[in-house]
């Protein structure tokens, strides 16, 4: 097994081969996808589906391209999210809608889904059927959990429950996807391509819960984007939903008069809903809900017959994703 670090060289130098291959006009098509992708990310679904196709006895090549498209993918799924949410910083960088408009945002997007079609079609014949079906499957249930989370905007009686599924099919699927496609093309048999997938859905859940906490606490200049932004947005987040249901008296008095204040201004709001959170113990909450998501994906990982090794390197991967900082 390779690093992380040179799993994502990797990576990163097979998206920076992307502009060769492309034409360059109309610009206004490919000239947002070229700065989307420029503008770098963790690249973590990409190396996770090389690791998983390294861990079952498969080579990184083989599982290149698929990973490009994968990543391409997310990457398309942020442009669209950031011109629904009207995001307008995404890795420290104006959103794609800001820097040019809601028209080329939405057709680079299609673009770049096209795009990443045609990358994960190149996945050798024999998996490409199962490759395949297991893209488009995540793909939709990747809509469905954004329209959840639309949906959930205008709802004032979310559920924790609900909330974690919405996040497992907008969030954690993908990762999951990544890691059961790698161990696809490394070769590796339905049962632990499963145990693959098991693995990524709740290395996911722990991830995402750890960006609720991070939009909260995180510094804006290490997280990428500013923070609060959940907050000024009434977001239903882990930590929201959970201080609707916890705070009582006063504390559920100012957070209502919060969420019904249409022109509040940030430097008030953000620390005001961010003292309730602490007041409740919800940062608490969250690196519990945190830990037992990775533990599940811990003792997945110890059921699985691999490399320990490889192993080694998918622990250190989880035990990183929930202490990181951006």
């Amino acid at each position: 097994m390779k690093s992380f670090d040179q799993y994502l060289a990797i990576v990163n130098e097979a998206i920076n081969n992307i502009k060769d291959r492309y034409p360059k006009q109309p610009t206004d098509l490919y000239a947002p996808i070229f700065y989307t992708m420029s503008l770098g990310g963790k690249r973590l679904r990409p190396v996770l589906m090389l690791m998983a196709c390294e861990a079952v006895g498969g080579k990184a090549g083989e599982a290149l391209m698929p990973a490009v498209g994968l990543e391409l993918f997310h990457n398309f799924t942020l442009l669209h999210d950031d011109l629904m949410d009207r995001a307008d910083v995404r890795r420290g960088k104006p959103t794609v809608y800001r820097k040019w408009n809601d028209n080329v945002a939405i057709l680079s997007g299609d673009a770049m889904l096209t795009m990443a079609t045609q990358h994960i079609a190149r996945a050798r014949g024999e998996v490409l059927p199962q490759v395949m079906e297991l893209f488009n499957k995540t793909a939709m249930e990747i809509y469905e959990g954004q329209q959840w989370d639309m949906d959930f905007e205008s709802r004032n009686d979310v559920k924790v429950d609900e909330y974690l599924e919405m996040i497992r099919l907008k969030t954690s699927v993908l990762l999951g996807c990544a890691c059961k496609m790698g161990a696809l093309l490394g070769g590796a048999n339905a049962a632990v391509a499963n145990d693959f997938y098991n693995l990524g859905v709740n290395i996911g859940l722990a991830f995402q819960l750890q960006d609720d906490v991070l939009d909260v606490w995180g510094d804006p200049a290490t997280f990428g984007k500013a923070t609060g932004g959940d907050i000024m947005n009434n977001k239903k987040t882990f930590l929201l939903i959970n201080a609707m249901n916890m705070a009582t008296g006063d504390d559920a008095k100012e957070l209502n008069h919060w969420l019904e204040a249409a022109d509040a201004k940030p430097e008030e709001k953000i620390p005001a809903v961010t003292a309730i959170y602490e007041k409740l113990g919800l940062r608490e909450l969250s690196d519990t809900f945190i830990n037992m998501y990775s533990n599940h994906a811990l003792e997945t990982l110890n059921a699985m017959r691999i490399d320990k090794d490889a192993a080694q390197a998918f622990a250190d991967l989880t035990a990183k994703l929930i202490k990181r900082d951006r």
